[in-house]
């Protein structure tokens, strides 16, 4: 029986990287936005708030994060009622907002990034700008 398994880590280099792409494409969409990059457990490595981004949306964003960490998947897609109770249980950790995207690595899940301040579809084009910056999977 196998003890162990095999985990990948984004480096703060990486992050950092991530989160620059992330304000570029944000700049170049004219919305300021809250950004965090997370590990695989959802402890942050890198966030920022925009000039004029939403204060609340640093909230958000960081739930965005967490979530897509914890359910490898991008953020947006589970059931109102359950994403509710969920943020609810988890004292706003979970939430069912879009914005939220995994950061894979052929595959493998190495952390995530949460965008607030746009609307959905805003949130997640300046996540997948942050992806391909750094080489991670399309999402």
């Amino acid at each position: 029986m196998k003890y162990t398994k095999e985990t990948l880590v984004l480096t703060h280099s990486g992050a950092i990287e991530a989160l620059s792409a992330a304000v570029k494409a944000a700049e170049e969409l004219s919305v300021p936005q809250c950004i965090f990059i997370v590990d695989c457990s959802g402890e942050t490595i890198a966030s920022i708030r925009m000039d004029e981004a939403k204060y609340l949306s640093m909230h958000t964003a960081r739930a965005k994060a967490r979530t897509a960490a914890s359910i490898n998947a991008p953020t947006g897609s589970m059931a109102f009622e359950f994403g509710t109770s969920a943020g609810v249980a988890s004292q706003g950790g979970v939430t069912p907002l879009p914005g939220g995207l995994p950061i894979r690595f052929g595959g493998k899940l190495a952390g995530a990034i949460g965008v607030g301040s746009g609307t959905g579809e805003q949130d997640f084009a300046v996540g997948r700008a942050a992806l391909v910056a750094i080489g991670a999977d399309a999402v």
